[in-house]
């Protein structure tokens, strides 16, 4: 499995850094709603074309997920159920059913925030994406504005308690 860590060179790390900062705007939205503060946005062709944040506990969807959200809106956007040219930023590492999505998307590229120690389908508890009986490989860079991503989910679930 391929994870880039933080340290990456030029305009392309920049970039990620600019798109992960629309992502963690995202997770403000999903936090202003009283939703798990997780956001995301699918990027194509150097440009936004979907933006997701958590909605699974006002949508009363088990699978409004950020990414989810980001996802379906890019198929939309883009008029294929297929997203191989796109690229996923998240504020956090995604879950099982979040990974499998991005498989069954074609997704190029995924750029993550924090880990996730709980449910985390990358790297920290399984690994969906880039399992060595699956035909789809997804590039993956974690770490991407890592510290303000966990921060605020640690702030939300302190709050919480």
């Amino acid at each position: 499995m391929k994870i880039v860590p933080q340290a990456q060179t030029g305009s392309e790390s920049n970039s990620d850094e600019l798109w992960m900062e629309e992502a963690l705007r995202c997770a403000q939205r999903a936090l202003e709603n009283g939703e798990v503060p997780v956001g995301a946005v699918v990027v194509h062709a150097g440009q936004i074309i979907a933006r997701g944040w958590n909605r699974n506990i006002s949508g009363f969807d088990p699978t409004a997920h950020a990414e989810m959200m980001a996802l379906r809106e890019a198929g939309a956007a883009l008029r294929n159920h297929r997203l191989e040219d796109c690229e996923l930023f998240v504020t956090i590492e995604p879950c099982a059913m979040c990974a499998g999505a991005m498989v069954h998307a074609r997704i190029r590229r995924l750029v993550y925030g924090a880990d996730d120690s709980k449910a985390g389908a990358v790297k920290s508890v399984m690994q969906v994406l880039n399992h060595p009986q699956l035909n789809h490989k997804v590039e993956i860079r974690s770490g991407v504005l890592a510290g303000r991503s966990a921060e605020v989910l640690q702030t939300f679930f302190r709050n919480r308690r």
